[in-house]
């Protein structure tokens, strides 16, 4: 049995972005599907993984962890010679990579998050879209990419050259929003889209939305 547990929802971004981590490092694992439906999440014993009451949590052996961006960066460390690098050994070229993190959930992902639950998950779950959020976050998430436009006409990852943990944090939401209106954010940046087709089409990532197709 795979001493990795993940607890969460296939259809969670988070979760994703955990599953991405553990598929590029070929790491064995268990998933352990919470009742969001039913509140288990607000539960014991969910309560005792995640004390938020949010998914995922994760629990290594006697570790337990939970925040995706910090699972993931455990699984790179803790798994670092296995399957793909997803860290740079470099400590200039790594800090490069960390501004990236950084950006990534400071910058990138409150738009995005926002959209992806408009426009997508409250559709999953029949719920009205909110137009004006809609409206607001896209111009936001515009000037984002505005800026990931630039970086990435002069790399071809945001990193380096090579794929990291910096790009794979951004899959789940690029994921959800290429199935909505949002594209034509992705679409109108050239070297943006470039990298998501890219990265979209890892075999890591496939694995993942076969998780979601199995539901």
């Amino acid at each position: 049995m795979a001493s990795i547990k993940v607890h969460g929802s296939v259809f969670s971004p988070a979760v994703m972005r955990v599953f991405a981590a553990l598929y590029e490092k070929e790491l064995q694992f268990e998933f352990v599907n919470v009742d969001m439906k039913g509140g288990a999440h607000k539960k014991e014993p969910f309560l005792s993984l995640n004390p938020f009451g949010q998914i995922p949590a994760m629990e290594d052996g006697d570790l337990k962890l939970f925040e995706s961006r910090a699972m993931t960066k455990y699984i790179a460390h803790n798994y670092n010679d296995k399957g793909t690098q997803l860290l740079i050994q470099d400590p200039k070229k790594m800090a490069i990579a960390s501004v990236w993190m950084e950006v990534e959930a400071h910058q990138f992902d409150p738009p995005a998050m926002k959209l992806t639950w408009e426009l997508a998950i409250k559709k999953m779950f029949g719920m009205e879209t909110d137009a004006a959020a809609v409206e607001e976050n896209e111009g936001k998430l515009a000037k984002v990419l505005d800026v990931y436009e630039s970086r990435l006409a002069k790399s071809k990852y945001l990193a380096s050259d090579c794929f990291t943990i910096a790009d794979l944090h951004h899959l789940p939401n690029i994921q959800y929003l290429m199935g909505t209106q949002a594209k034509k954010l992705f679409d109108s940046h050239p070297h943006v889209s470039a990298w998501c087709t890219d990265i979209l089409a890892r075999p890591s990532w496939s694995k993942v939305m076969a998780m979601q197709n199995q539901k």
